[in-house]
């Protein structure tokens, strides 16, 4: 894990593999890396995906919902 420039921990994901990386729901939008690099952030609807250890979490059931 990487540190981001706050000096939070952020996770390194490779580039060419966020490039392939959709949203699990029926839309498949592609996702984006938050500006802290903890979770993954569909660009369609509100859900936002944990980065633990490295590894994205593409669950629905582990997705936070942004939108309040």
């Amino acid at each position: 894990m990487t540190r981001s420039s706050d000096g939070q921990p952020s996770a390194a994901i490779d580039p060419e593999l966020l490039a392939i990386l959709a949203c699990p729901a029926e839309h498949h939008a592609p996702l984006e890396l938050d500006p802290a690099g903890s979770e993954l952030l569909c660009t369609q609807c509100d859900r936002a995906f944990p980065i633990r250890d490295g590894i994205p979490v593409l669950l629905l059931d582990e997705a936070r919902h942004r939108a309040g």
